[in-house]
């Protein structure tokens, strides 16, 4: 979901969901829409209602409402809002396509489940699931959700249900916030280090680093169009989004790995639960590994195969994941594992048993991928851009029509956009984009050649009363850029963007396109957000510096330079930084002639940070110890940008 690089990563909304859009003021769905959703109850197999059965399957218990607070009495997760207007068996609004609003109603069974023997799930605590192994002793937790705050809740209605038993270990199946960010719910610090083993893949550490910090800025604003956080719950507004309702609010925290897995086929036995990894790194994640229970015959499929297509570019930004790879880590799992599972299970939706449909399932999701990597290649080479290939793509039905395949999350438009862009990049080969306008100038440019405002907006209500809405939501983008202050055209726009988000059957499409109207009618919400000290605290002197060098603002710094020497006494580690060229670099050595020297401990850092400390207070608290020009130090820090967590997205 970070997935959901959620990225989704550390970021925590200051704002209270349940009550941020409570002054919006949609509108109804149109006649086509109404019609468009009506078709799709004709288009799939709504008849097939296994998925339902396999959602219900080894209930246990849940609590009556699920409503869980931080300390300070502010709600992180709230089920209730949900469970206000879907409900089972409740036909789809007008305003909800009524295949994501099937995803919704199977997303919406919450609570303890019996997977197979000692193997069980809490769902519909977060975004993920949190999967409870039991051994001889305690525990063994698969994933532990995306906040501290939900995280405790769901451990806790486990122990209350199950008999309360020690953490023995804890597995991250990877780098994605909403599978580590729980941790601190269910280790406390007198754990942390000790008795309780963190089990990741290799490259974990490194892809949560940076992944969450490098783009964190432009990925998080951007999470917030793709998650709906701040939409309102109602079927005009956030009905989830896919892998599940939504994302909790709560407080992301971060322990790092102590033991790492390094290959493929590697065993381990945990409290007397034997296990096999089998490592998938550049799927889903990063870093990521599938796990095979062999005394239960239960495969744990990570994020790699859920109950949707997945993103091959996730929409709130990342770096393009690989279909092909994905495809055969998929295949892999199949020969290593397709004779033996009698149930699989993942961190997202509902696990499903009987090892032929396990072995049917991997099949399609595997071919999934690599009909959308094989299809977009084929229509790369035949000279079409990303759009085109978009436009005609098509799934074969045996694919298209089977359930965990729809476009749930990711949606096969995007997904064979990415495979373009990983292979040809963002040039479509047409000498006139080497040089393009942004769009701000490019938007005034076309609307005058369209004979202005008046004579765009007239056409364009043509077209929006026929039903058009592609091609209004273009035209009217050039309009609000070229003139953001015409309340005619914004209001157009984003009742264009409206009927568009009903259509929807991806939760993430439907978000985004709310969120972009929310914008246009009452502006950007004011959000704020930070790294958590966790996050901080886990980085290496190299991984920092690289943060702060993306940070310098290059023009401020031409024609200077500033060396900075810098040592982490805890660490016993020297560097020098040298700011020239408009580049900061860092070397592991001290430089002979430094303007400035700064002395802390690396540890000091994630306080610094927590607190927010000024260099000043930080220098008055005995934290940070400054020899040299500390105005010249004063006047780097002034070069490094501050960007804001609220830029605009759906105007100039």
């Amino acid at each position: 979901m970070l997935g959901k690089q959620w990225i989704w990563g550390s970021f925590l909304i200051l704002v209270q969901i349940q009550n941020a859009l409570s002054d919006t003021t949609p509108q109804p769905a149109t006649e086509t829409t109404k019609n468009l959703n009506a078709a799709v109850l004709k288009s799939f197999p709504f008849e097939d209602t296994s998925d339902f059965a396999d959602a219900q399957r080894g209930f246990i218990a849940k609590p009556d409402t699920l409503t869980i607070k931080n300390d300070k009495d502010r709600v992180v997760w709230d089920l209730e809002s949900f469970k206000k207007y879907i409900q089972p068996n409740q036909p789809a609004p007008d305003t909800v396509n009524p295949s994501l609003w099937r995803n919704a109603q199977l997303n919406m069974n919450y609570g303890l489940f019996k997977v197979t023997d000692n193997i069980y799930q809490v769902r519909g605590y977060d975004i993920a699931n949190m999967t409870l192994i039991a051994g001889k002793t305690g525990w063994i937790l698969l994933d532990v959700l995306l906040s501290a705050e939900t995280a405790k809740a769901a451990l806790d209605y486990a122990n209350q249900q199950l008999g309360k038993r020690p953490i023995v270990a804890v597995i991250y199946s990877h780098s994605h916030a909403d599978h580590y960010g729980g941790i601190k719910g269910v280790i406390g610090e007198e754990d942390e280090g000790q008795q309780v083993r963190i089990i990741a893949p290799q490259g974990f550490t490194e892809a949560v680093m940076n992944e969450n910090l490098i783009a964190g800025n432009a990925m998080r604003r951007r999470s917030i169009y793709m998650y709906g956080p701040l939409l309102p719950r109602n079927p005009q507004g956030s009905v989830g989004i896919g892998l599940g309702q939504g994302i909790s609010s709560g407080t992301i925290t971060f322990i790092e790995p102590t033991d790492l897995i390094t290959e493929t086929g590697q065993k381990l036995t945990i409290d007397g639960v034997p296990m096999e990894f089998q490592l998938t790194p550049g799927t889903e994640a990063p870093a990521e590994m599938n796990t095979y229970f062999p005394d239960s015959k239960a495969l744990w499929l990570a994020e790699n195969a859920t109950n949707t297509m997945h993103n091959i570019l996730t929409l709130r930004g990342a770096q393009v994941r690989d279909p092909y790879k994905w495809a055969m880590f998929l295949n892999e799992a199949l020969t290593l594992y397709g004779d033996k599972a009698t149930v699989k299970f993942q961190n997202h939706h509902w696990p499903q048993w009987g090892n032929a449909k396990i072995v049917d399932y991997i099949k399609k999701q595997r071919d999934l991928y690599k009909y959308i990597n094989d299809q977009s290649l084929r229509l790369m080479n035949a000279g079409y851009i990303g759009s085109e290939i978009a436009e005609q793509i098509q799934l074969p039905p045996e694919l298209g029509q089977f359930w965990p395949n729809r476009e749930y999350y990711g949606t096969l438009r995007h997904n064979s956009r990415a495979v373009y862009q990983r292979y040809m990049g963002w040039y479509t080969g047409n000498p006139s984009d080497l040089n393009d306008l942004p769009p701000q100038p490019a938007a005034e440019k076309y609307i005058a050649y369209m004979g202005g405002e008046k004579a765009v907006l007239d056409k364009a209500t043509a077209d929006f009363n026929s039903g058009n809405y592609r091609w209004v939501a273009t035209v009217l983008r050039h309009v609000v850029f070229a003139n953001p202050n015409n309340l005619e055209a914004k209001h157009m726009l984003a009742d264009t963007y409206e009927q568009l988000g009903y259509q929807a059957e991806s939760g993430i499409w439907r978000s985004i396109y709310l969120q972009g109207a929310y914008e246009l009618r009452y502006n950007v919400p004011d959000t704020s957000n930070r790294q958590t000290s966790d996050i901080i605290a886990a980085l290496t002197p190299e991984m920092l510096f690289d943060y702060l060098a993306i940070h310098v603002d290059g023009p401020k710094t031409f024609g200077k330079k500033f060396v900075l020497n810098v040592t982490f006494t805890d660490l016993n580690k020297p560097y020098s930084l040298v700011l020239e060229n408009g580049v900061l670099n860092y070397f592991p050595y001290l430089a002979a002639k430094a303007d400035t020297t700064v002395e802390l401990k690396k540890a000091s850092l994630s306080e610094i940070q927590a607190q927010g400390l000024t260099i000043r207070e930080a220098v008055k608290r005995g934290k940070v110890k400054i020899s040299g020009n500390i105005d010249a130090l004063r006047q780097f820090v002034s070069w490094l940008d501050k960007p804001s967590c609220c830029f605009n997205i759906v105007t100039p």
